[in-house]
């Protein structure tokens, strides 16, 4: 077998009418051209993907067999630490790598073996990286000793699952490219006690024929990968999942607040309305933060707000009125103006309490949060 031939680069023509692909247009429009440019002049070409029988791959082929392909993951934190356990106990070959090598080396007990350093990831088949920020992410792709930092010696994918704008999204993409590495956007949905129940859900965005090569890797990490388009509309999609998340909360805490004023207990409300068509994996989830307040964060009002903010700008450039969007948005940020910042941003539960003249107690009651079994 044999591998794909290089496609010529592709130069975008800047343009004034925001078509994808110019100058223009908004950054998850402008960086499809970026998926076509796979090879710059002069560049190495990167060995073909190949399984570790030796085997070279053909572009309408994947190996699937566990083990096949050599995986590396950079980023083991908790989310990270999750899902890489994921794919070792699947009888993937994964290798990780972890700024703080403690973190790391717990995977070992699952089958994961430790890198010294990010270099020793570059022979992979496939990097994927979970990392904290865009700067995180700009690092350990093209800092020094970075992944990318020697172009002779690049890995063929990388699968980015951290939560990062579109434009640092782009920019890794672009870098990608110019190395002739195919990048997929994979941000996810879940955190890690999601990813260890398996309900983690992911989305993706870039070349739909890498994507395809790694499904089976996806599909590992929890119970769904859905591929949206090229480029980075992926990112777009999970702005629009936190929009949502937000909404969903501060309804969530609207019409709690109003049963318990009525004379409900919070437990007996959530119990109804999680049984209920209205109820949700996320309204379960919920529930037991919302009946003993237990607002250890796993996701603080500061991030929600700056997916708020990442929105809304979407939604300017795109022309699309968000009306409910913006009433909620009000109520992030009272919770980010209160002194609570670094809590979960289930907070806006009690903020809702508060403005309706009523102080909540946690009832000390045991909730299913659907999760545990």
């Amino acid at each position: 077998m044999r591998a794909a031939p290089a496609r010529p680069v592709e130069h975008p023509i800047p343009d004034e009418d925001g078509i994808p692909g110019c100058a223009n247009a908004a950054p998850w429009q402008r960086t499809r051209t970026a998926d076509r440019l796979t090879q710059r002049p002069g560049a190495p070409t990167p060995p073909p993907l190949t399984t570790k029988a030796g085997l070279t791959m053909d572009t309408d082929s994947t190996a699937t067999e566990p083990g096949s392909l050599r995986v590396g993951w950079i980023g083991t934190g908790r989310m990270g630490a999750a899902m890489a356990s994921r794919l070792a106990r699947a009888g993937e070959d994964v290798t990780v790598w972890n700024r703080t090598r403690a973190k790391a080396e717990p995977l070992s007990e699952v089958g994961c073996a430790v890198a010294d350093t990010i270099a020793d990831l570059r022979g992979h088949d496939v990097v994927f990286t979970m990392v904290s920020t865009p700067a995180d992410l700009k690092q350990v792709l093209l800092g020094e000793g970075g992944l990318l930092a020697d172009p002779d010696h690049v890995p063929r994918i990388v699968v980015d699952c951290s939560t990062v704008s579109t434009e640092s999204s782009a920019a890794m993409r672009a870098a990608c490219a110019e190395r002739s590495v195919a990048f997929l956007a994979s941000p996810v949905s879940g955190n890690a006690k999601v990813v260890t129940a398996g309900g983690l859900s992911l989305v993706v965005s870039g070349p739909e024929e890498t994507y395809h090569r790694v499904a089976h890797l996806l599909a590992h990490l929890g119970k769904g990968a859905t591929y949206v388009g090229e480029g980075d509309v992926a990112r777009l999609a999970k702005i629009c999942h936190n929009l949502m998340l937000g909404v969903v909360t501060q309804c969530l805490s609207e019409i709690t607040v109003l049963a318990e004023k009525g004379g409900m207990s919070r437990a007996a409300f959530l119990e109804f309305l999680n049984d209920s068509v209205m109820g949700s994996v996320f309204t379960r989830y919920k529930a037991p933060a919302f009946v003993n307040l237990d607002f250890t964060p796993t996701f603080t009002p500061l991030l929600l707000r700056k997916d708020f903010d990442l929105g809304f700008e979407a939604a300017h450039d795109l022309d699309v009125p968000m009306p409910v969007a913006a009433a909620t948005a009000a109520a992030v940020q009272a919770s980010v103006s209160s002194d609570r910042p670094d809590e979960d941003f289930a907070i806006l539960l009690q903020l809702q309490a508060h403005n309706s003249g009523i102080t909540l107690h946690p009832e000390s009651v045991q909730v299913d949060d659907g999760l545990s079994g």
